[in-house]
């Protein structure tokens, strides 16, 4: 699956299980009414059991800039949990739940459904309220790397 690129994310949740954050890339539009994504979380992950307590979360889709935050939460670095949130690149968003401001967008939502599927439980988050940020680079995760993905034209079609 490592040859399986796919764009990275910053999940976050705040409430009564605590104040979480993990990076993920399994992330995937389920469908747009009512709008659901799903993630993909290992079931050994320290955050799980926040996402489970406080059923709210954002995903917070990286800019290509942005890998020093991807690898902060997904374990990378010496950064405790506790202390990922402090820097001011972070505001509360309307679920309560932590928005990077420089995310490309960031979707807020409240999890619908949960699914465990082998080592991993799937939250199905329905999305209740949406920030774009403009254009930019995204980062993708491929080949165990992180990688910068420029915006690029589209290659016309071309007629056989």
């Amino acid at each position: 699956m490592s040859l399986l690129s796919a764009a990275v994310n910053v999940i976050t949740t705040d409430g009564p299980g605590g104040r979480y954050g993990l990076t993920a890339s399994a992330v995937c539009s389920v469908t747009d009414s009512p709008p659901t994504v799903l993630v993909c979380i290992n079931q050994k992950s320290a955050t799980l059991p926040a996402l489970m307590k406080n059923r709210v979360a954002c995903v917070n889709i990286l800019p290509g800039d942005r890998e020093d935050v991807a690898r902060e939460f997904a374990g990378m670095t010496l950064v405790p949990q506790a202390e990922r949130f402090r820097s001011e690149a972070w505001e509360e968003g309307r679920l309560g739940v932590p928005v990077l401001r420089e995310a490309l967008s960031s979707l807020e939502g409240r999890i619908a459904d949960i699914k465990t599927v082998g080592s991993h439980t799937v939250l199905f988050l329905e999305i209740a309220t949406l920030q774009l940020r403009g254009d930019g680079d995204g980062l993708a995760y491929f080949g165990r790397n992180f990688h910068r993905m420029s915006r690029c034209m589209p290659v016309p079609a071309t007629s056989r």
